[in-house]
């Protein structure tokens, strides 16, 4: 049963970020770049305050996957970094958190261009 509530609290969690977004994508002039950028900034100055941490482990991957979670986890590896290196963290540590996650993405993002054979717009 506890497996079914966490399942809900991510779902409940991921689904009122992807509503938030939806409404601004139909409610205002913001382009979707300027959304993701914004849900990041969210993200990290949410995590700043000390907010998304504990909604971060409440939620799940309801909170870490969207971009606001990306957000939380640049912030967190600068927290951590700062304190290891001392300002140099402020550059690095960031970077360090998400690499494995932007690696990922640049990765299955060539093999679906490889598979899906895109093209460019005219």
């Amino acid at each position: 049963m506890d497996m079914i509530l966490e399942y809900l609290k991510a779902f409940a969690v991921g689904g009122v970020l992807c509503l938030i977004g939806q409404l601004l994508i139909d409610l205002t002039k913001l382009t979707p770049a300027r959304i993701l950028v914004g849900y990041v900034v969210v993200g990290v100055i949410l995590s700043a305050i000390g907010l998304y941490g504990p909604l971060a482990e409440w939620a799940g991957c309801g909170a870490s996957v969207p971009l606001t979670g990306f957000g939380h986890l640049l912030a967190e590896g600068v927290r951590k970094a700062v304190g290891e290196d001392g300002a140099l963290g402020i550059l690095k540590g960031g970077i360090a958190a998400a690499s494995s996650g932007i690696a990922a993405a640049l990765f299955f993002g060539f093999v679906a261009s490889l598979i899906s054979k895109p093209k460019m717009k005219k």
